[in-house]
């Protein structure tokens, strides 16, 4: 019988590699984009009706297109979004 051995260490690196992960704002829920640097309920919901209106961001600074986003919240997003392909 082979027995798995999961440290602190290991359980740490996980979850700091799954924080560590960029958010999609292509295909992020609402759930997932709330987990940005000052991106609440209200954000996140515009983020999504935008998406869903107008399509696909196709670069980072289109998200300031979204109403309530301007260059202070993207700047502190930047590093934790993508838009797939960049």
């Amino acid at each position: 019988m082979r027995v798995l051995k999961i440290t602190v260490t290991s359980i740490i690196a996980l979850f700091a590699a799954a924080a560590a992960a960029a958010v999609n704002v292509n295909t992020a829920t609402q759930a997932e984009l709330q987990t940005l640097d000052g991106v609440g309920e209200a954000r996140a919901q515009a983020i999504v009706e935008y998406r869903e209106a107008e399509g696909d961001f196709s670069s980072k600074s289109d998200v300031t297109e979204v109403p309530g986003i301007g260059e202070k919240t993207l700047e502190s997003i930047r590093g934790d979004i993508t838009v797939g392909g960049e």
